[in-house]
């Protein structure tokens, strides 16, 4: 019924395993690495063709210090607005679906299935459809252009997803145990804050690099609510490295490496977190 584990398979097929993870692996990583050696190529290597041989000059210290140029780009206010907007969006984000995950998992109520599926029903929706009513709600607000504009739009639009997410898992644990918080006399809110989250914290957990992922690596939303410098994220300002007459893409490549860099350290600093947050409640006792 279940795959049968490698190590019990035959010798041959055991090889041959072998063989295509590592060529997958290969065939994965290789885009990554051709970004990585030209973030420190120099130019004579892009307009002479070579973008995968060896670099024929190192240009490390260049490169990403040209990145950072003020004279060149605003790329250091970038990073900041990056950082002003995920934060908060990913806090507001997990605590209004961490809350409204718990209310429709706990409490019954008469319209309770047809709100969840309401939540459900929003991460179908595709996202262009939205451009012009949102980008036209924000005008109306007097909020195009600003920081808040996306720290709203990014807390609101990844709220449906981490419903949907943390209800599961709520919905998963024992009601037993919220029903001896009550018991002892907690109040509702007293029963969530000390109950439910810690319990659910590698959840949480892995929500949390997963909605800082998405809003992080945002474009879109960017190009349609930022018009300025003033509030234009990292991914929207990495355009600014194009060069007058020509694309510099040792440059482009740069700005690309250190714009992913938050990501790569908000995984491996909640990675057990992470990991056990996916694996939640898929062991029965």
């Amino acid at each position: 019924m279940f795959p049968t584990p490698i190590e019990r398979t035959s010798k041959p097929t055991q090889v041959i395993y072998r063989v295509a993870l590592y060529l997958l692996l290969a065939a994965w990583l290789l885009p990554m690495i051709a970004i990585l050696v030209t973030s420190i190529r120099g130019n004579a290597d892009i307009i002479a063709g070579n973008y995968w041989g060896w670099p024929t000059e190192f240009r490390f210290f260049q490169n990403y210090g040209e990145v950072f140029n003020p004279a060149r780009s605003p790329m250091l206010r970038y990073f900041i607005n990056s950082v002003v907007i995920t934060l908060p969006a990913v806090f507001f984000a997990i605590f209004f679906s961490a809350m409204a995950g718990y209310t429709l998992a706990i409490h019954r109520f008469r319209g309770r299935i047809l709100l969840y599926a309401m939540f459900i029903a929003g991460n179908f929706v595709p996202f262009q459809i939205l451009m012009i009513p949102v980008r036209t709600l924000f005008a109306n607000m007097d909020l195009l252009d600003t920081l808040l504009a996306l720290i709203i739009f990014h807390t609101a639009f990844q709220i449906g997803f981490a419903t949907f997410f943390l209800r599961n898992f709520i919905a998963d644990l024992p009601m037993a145990l919220v029903e001896s918080a009550r018991i002892e006399g907690a109040t509702e809110m007293g029963v969530f804050f000390r109950v439910i989250v810690p319990l659910i914290r590698p959840a949480l957990a892995s929500l949390g690099v997963l909605l800082f992922t998405f809003v992080w690596n945002d474009f879109f939303w960017a190009l349609t609510l930022v018009q300025s410098d003033r509030a234009r994220p990292i991914t929207f300002g990495l355009q600014a490295l194009r060069g007058q007459w020509s694309i510099s893409w040792n440059l482009i490549s740069a700005g690309s490496v250190i714009a992913a860099i938050p990501s790569v350290i908000v995984f491996f600093l909640l990675q057990k977190q992470f990991i056990a947050g996916l694996t939640f409640g898929a062991v029965k006792e």
